[in-house]
This record gives structure tokens, C-alpha cells and sequence, in this order.
């Protein structure tokens, strides 16, 4: 090629370019700052996908194509200056169009509005992504189909699209957005679904739950409603990554700034890894912050409360029962709530005056409170330490039984059934448990099952007794005593090979529990064979080797 003809088709480029760059609307020129480019990344640190997106608020949101975030950790955004940013949260998804919208951690970009039209384009343009000379290029849509009535659905010639306009934005020439260039992710027409399908999207309190956004390990932004905003906290909190949590911790602090849940969720976290200090912190900016002033004392009461009774750090001395009890009554000052006041008696009993407390839980009684069968309980126990007579004791428990139906009930009921029990009464205490039992759906704890176990053996009934200490063993196979029990009342019932079989299942546990040992040497003895004497004698003499006092005379007894 001579150098005239080299020079005339370079200088043909070069008025070609600049015809091209001209062409472009102001607007169209301006909108190229909202490009930015998006890369997600496995929990391994290894990408997953790589593409671009465009920014559509002031306050970082953006959208992409949807796919690379699937099975994601972790996202990353390049702006158009250069910038990177992590992505914070995912504001929405629809699979079927394959477009997500998200949230970066700090401002960047500039944001495009949303075309208002119904009207679909004839003419659009594809923005580049380019940091120091983006461009734009020109597109007819080959067609324009309607989806959701009034959203456009654009195709394009796929010679006109390369791979790297993927997640570009399509916009008109006032520089509004249209959508974004698309492609399935295992190929196919290149297409853009309108952005406007981003205004349906919504969150509530269950989105955690939705299978869309578990998907990815990127946090679902909170809602914007205070109470469902609380749902999603509430349910954030029972998950195992405390990360992620602390991070939706900090979010609804800033979201709902004068709203107690977020500091409550936050000084909980100190609480309970001990750290007080930081936690009194938390609940001090909570009383300054929080619109309802009553609830933040409250709360920081009752935080208090609890962190001494439980020892949670007896080197931190700042909270005690006096402080407890001086913000409870900071409370009842701004709003006379008989839990403020329950509060207070619940101190009082802690710091051992009954009498005063005793006096606080009966006046709480002819409150709303008197409808909970607790102030109740608490009037019980009042009675059991000032030592009154045990029909008064019995009287508060009744009525703790009754205040409410239902499972709302059972713990009292419970409480009155070991009240009985320990006052020797064990066929009122056998007909609470049951009572308990079936408030229960015979899901209770294995050690309620022991303790009606050892009630039904004391009124002689004797199956609900086997019955009862098996279901214990099934809730907890490691506890050693159970399987002894159970073999001890087998082998008082003559069940002399069932006791044998429920001691070697507890002997597989542990080979230094004496009453095993004890209990599976009589029941072998007791068959009187010689080859079952032979092994009783010798298991009666390893519970001797235990310490077992019992064994020695036993031994004598079964070698005569």
C-alpha cells in the first residue's frame, strides 16, 4: 500500500470517528460516567463472572445482569473513574429477565434516570465502558416485543454486540435509560429487558428466606419498612454468619437511627461475648437516639438485670442491681408502664428483700399484668422464701395456671406439678406433668421425662415409668444415669434380660459407672446359671473396684 493511499484512509477514520463522536448527543456523552464494570467472586477467592452494569441512584444502587452473582460471595465494581468499590447488599432479582439491582458501600457514578415512556426506541445508543475515551455506538432494534403490558423488550442483530457490550447500558438520546445489553449465559440473540422491571422489585421481612436472593452470598438489603426491617433483623440474627449480621446490625442503625431495635441488636452482641463495657456504650447512644425514650431505659435496664444475675463479668462493677433498678425507674418517670415496674420488682427479689418484692408482684396483679400467669410464679416464689404455708404457695401457682390457656401455661403447670412433687403429693404432681406433657405435644426436654420417670415410680406406674425413661434416653444417649435407672426398674420388674441389655447400652458409654456394674451383675446372678453367675460375680466386682460399697455383699450373697 503506497503512503497516499495509507494517509487517505487513515484521515477517513479519523473524520469518520469524529463524525461519530460529534453525533452523539450531550446527553448521551454525559451518561458514559454511570458505566462501570463488575466482577464476582467464589467463596475461594476465584472469579465467577465478569461484566458491566450502570448506576441508577444517587445513593449507589446499580444493575447488572443477574447471572454472574449466582453462587457469588463477593462483588466488586470498577466506576468510571477508576474506583473500586465492594457491593454491599442486593435490592432485587428477576431470574426470568436476568437483571439484578444491588447497592455498592460508597457513592460513585454518575445515575441515570429511567426512560418514562411506554413508547419503546427506534434508535438507541450502547454505551461503552472506557476510562479515558469511552464511546457509543448507534443501534436499530431488529424488533420491540411488550412484556408486563408496558415494559419493551429490545433484540438485536448479534453482529452489532460483542461480548465485551455485555451489561452495557442502552440508552435514548435524552439520556434515559432503557435496559441493559444482554445475553444468556450459555449464548443465544443479544437483548435488553427494560429497566423499568426494577421498580417492581420489593423486600420484606421473609426475603431472606426467597430462593432467588439465597443464592448469593451478598446480603439482602434491608426493606424499607421499619417493622419488616425488624422481621429481617430478627431472622438475620438467628442465622450462623455473624458477619453478615453485624452488618445488617449497622444498617438498620442507620436506617432507623431513632428506632431501638438496632441498638438493642447491637449491645446483645457485646452482651453476650461478654463485653460490657462496650455494650453500656451502646445502650447510652440508644437513651440519646431513640424517639421512645421509655423503651431505651427499659431496655438498658433489663440488659443490666440480667448481665448481673447471670455473673455475665463481675469485673465490670458500672452494672449492678442499684443501676438496674436506677434506669428502670428512669422508665416508669417518662411512661408509667406496669413493665417498668414488674422490672423493678423482679430487682427487688434479686437483691433479697421478698417482702418488698412480694408486695410489688401482688399490686402488679391488678394491673393488665395480672392476665400473665408470671407476677403469679413470682408471687410463689416470694411466698417459698419468706417460708409461708404451702396452701398459699399452692394458691399462686393455681392461679399462675389459670391467668392463660393454652401452652402459654406450661411452665406453670409444670412449676405446680414439682411443687407437688417435692411436697410428697405425687399424684397431683403426676397429673400436672402429664398436664405439661400434652401442652408440650409430648415434646418436652429429657430431663422432664426423668423427672416424671421418678414420680411414676413413686405412685407404682410402672410402664408410663419404663416409657417415660426410654423417651429420656432417645433425647439424650449419653447420659449414663438414664440407661441405670431404666435397667434398675427393669430388674425390680423381674425384666432380668431387658436390664442386662439396657446395661451393656450404658456400659458402652462408660466403663466407671459402679451402678451398671451393680445392676447387670444381680440381673446376670438372678438368672442362677452357672455361666451368667460366673459373669454377674465378676461384673459385681468391678463395681467393687469403682468403690461401690453395695458390691461386697453382693458378692458374698451370690457365691454362696
Amino acid at each position: 500500500m503506497n503512503k497516499k493511499l495509507r494517509a487517505t484512509i487513515l484521515l477517513f477514520v479519523q473524520l469518520f470517528t469524529l463524525t461519530t463522536l460529534l453525533a452523539q448527543p450531550a446527553p448521551v456523552k454525559k451518561a458514559a460516567q454511570s458505566v462501570f464494570t463488575l466482577t464476582t467472586f467464589a467463596a475461594d477467592g476465584s472469579i465467577i463472572g465478569s461484566t458491566h452494569g450502570v448506576f441508577v441512584g444517587q445513593n449507589g444502587t446499580a444493575i447488572a445482569m443477574w447471572h454472574p452473582f449466582d453462587g457469588a460471595q463477593r462483588a466488586v465494581v470498577i466506576d468510571a473513574k477508576g474506583n473500586s468499590h465492594e457491593v454491599d447488599a442486593m435490592l432485587g432479582v428477576s431470574e426470568l429477565y436476568d437483571i439484578c439491582q444491588f447497592r455498592i458501600k460508597n457513592k460513585a457514578g454518575l445515575a441515570l434516570p429511567l426512560a418514562t415512556a411506554d413508547q419503546a426506541a427506534t434508535t438507541v445508543y450502547l454505551l461503552d465502558y472506557d476510562l479515558k475515551k469511552p464511546v457509543s455506538k448507534k443501534l436499530t432494534p431488529q424488533k420491540t416485543e411488550k412484556f408486563m403490558t408496558t415494559n419493551n423488550y429490545y433484540l438485536f442483530n448479534d453482529v452489532d454486540v460483542s461480548n465485551t457490550d455485555l451489561g452495557c447500558p442502552i440508552i435514548n438520546e435524552q439520556g434515559q435509560l432503557l435496559g441493559i445489553m444482554q445475553r444468556n449465559k450459555n449464548g443465544g440473540q443479544a437483548y435488553s429487558a427494560d429497566a423499568r422491571l426494577i421498580s417492581t422489585f420489593s423486600r420484606n421481612g421473609l426475603s431472606l428466606n426467597d430462593n432467588s436472593m439465597r443464592a448469593t452470598g451478598i446480603r439482602t438489603a434491608l426493606p424499607d419498612d421499619e417493622q419488616q426491617a425488624t422481621l429481617m433483623l430478627m431472622i438475620a440474627g438467628q442465622q450462623a454468619d455473624s458477619i453478615r449480621y453485624d452488618a445488617y446490625v449497622n444498617e438498620f442503625i442507620e436506617k432507623f437511627p431513632t428506632s431501638t431495635e438496632g441498638y438493642r441488636a447491637r449491645a446483645s452482641r457485646y452482651v453476650t461475648t461478654g463485653q460490657l463495657r462496650q455494650a453500656d456504650n451502646v445502650y447510652a447512644q440508644e437513651v440519646k437516639k431513640a424517639a421512645k425514650k421509655d423503651e431505651a431505659y427499659y431496655d438498658y435496664a433489663q440488659a443490666v438485670y440480667r448481665a448481673v444475675s447471670y455473673r455475665v463479668d463481675t469485673t465490670f462493677t458500672d452494672w449492678n442491681y442499684n443501676r438496674a433498678m436506677t434506669l428502670a425507674q428512669e422508665a416508669e418517670k417518662i411512661n408509667a408502664l406496669p413493665i417498668y415496674r414488674h422490672l423493678q420488682a423482679q430487682i427487688v427479689y434479686a437483691q433479697g428483700d421478698y417482702q418488698k418484692a412480694l408486695d410489688m408482684f401482688t399490686d402488679l396483679q391488678k394491673t393488665d399484668m395480672g392476665k400473665n400467669g408470671e407476677i403469679y410464679y413470682e408471687a410463689a416464689q416470694c411466698k417459698t422464701q419468706l417460708k409461708a404455708p404451702a396452701s398459699d404457695i399452692e394458691t399462686l401457682l393455681t392461679a399462675a395456671v389459670n391467668a392463660q390457656t393454652g401452652s402459654v401455661s406450661a411452665p406453670y403447670v409444670l412449676a405446680r406439678g414439682r411443687f407437688y412433687d417435692n411436697a410428697g403429693e405425687y399424684r397431683k404432681a403426676f397429673k400436672d406433668y402429664l398436664a405439661y406433657d400434652t401442652l408440650m405435644n409430648n415434646r418436652a426436654t429429657h430431663d422432664f421425662y426423668y423427672t416424671k420417670f421418678k414420680c411414676e415410680q413413686k405412685i407404682r406406674q410402672y410402664k408410663l415409668a419404663i416409657n417415660d425413661i426410654a423417651h429420656a434416653i432417645v433425647l439424650n444417649r449419653t447420659e449414663p444415669t438414664y440407661y441405670a435407672e431404666m435397667a434398675g426398674l427393669q430388674l425390680q420388674l423381674n425384666q432380668l434380660q431387658d436390664a442386662i441389655t439396657t446395661c451393656n447400652m450404658g456400659l458402652q458409654l462408660t466403663q466407671e459407672y459402679a451402678d451398671l456394674y451393680i445392676i447387670l451383675g444381680i440381673a446376670q446372678c438372678e438368672l442362677k446359671d452357672k455361666q451368667n453367675m460366673e459373669e454377674g460375680i465378676a461384673n459385681l466386682q468391678k463395681a467393687q473396684a469403682l468403690g461401690d460399697e453395695r458390691a461386697a455383699g453382693l458378692i458374698a450373697k451370690y457365691k454362696k
